[in-house]
């Protein structure tokens, strides 16, 4: 079994383990809307499948995805990723951006099937409209359930990174501990220092 998260690199070129949360939120980190753009990770539907592989779905997913799904598939992630910020930020979640979601969820998700041995499989011939609905249905479970609030943007100045904040109480603010909560500590620590030289 997989752990859940994704391993990022940063500016710098240094790696960091970045959990989001929830299976719709790991595929907020492919790229996104407007300046957001320059971020993008999904440009042939080869990098969808690389994504698959990476994300906290179960391994062993066999997809075939055109060129017309991953289109899908990016502007659902645009919508999703402007949600998740107006959820952050408390701001209302707006209409259409709702019903891109809302129509991704509609079609049939992939597959899960026992096998003999009894272990989980996914069914054979999975496609990327199926994949799109299972990663839309997991963005209304988040929007609608328990941690609906708990969207968050990272407190770093200089990071957008956003998650679902699934800890125990609640107080998660950076993307990651090791990657921006570290250097805040770090700016504490020197500004503490220079006070003292004053």
């Amino acid at each position: 079994m997989k752990s859940p998260g994704l391993t990022l690199v940063s500016y710098q070129g240094k790696s960091f383990r970045f959990d989001p949360g929830a299976l719709c939120m790991e595929l907020a980190t492919t790229g996104g809307p407007g300046e957001f753009a320059r971020y993008e990770v999904l440009h042939e539907p080869a990098d969808l499948v690389r994504w698959v592989e990476r994300s906290r779905l179960p391994g062993g997913l066999e997809v075939t995805i055109t060129a017309g799904e991953l289109a899908d598939t990016r502007a659902f992630r645009d919508a999703l990723f402007l949600l998740a910020a107006d959820r952050a930020h408390g701001r209302p979640l707006q209409a259409r951006r709702l019903a891109v979601v809302n129509a991704a969820a509609a079609g049939a998700p992939l597959a899960a099937r026992i096998e003999p041995d009894g272990s989980r499989a996914w069914a054979p011939g999975a496609t990327g409209a199926q994949l799109l609905s299972t990663v839309a249905r997991d963005a209304v479970d988040l929007f609608t359930g328990p941690y609906a609030d708990r969207i968050r943007e990272c407190g770093a100045h200089d990071c957008r990174l956003l998650f679902v904040d699934t800890s125990r109480p609640g107080r998660r603010r950076w993307c990651a501990m090791e990657h921006c909560g570290n250097r805040q500590k770090v700016r504490a620590h020197r500004a503490r220092r220079a006070e003292g030289d004053d």
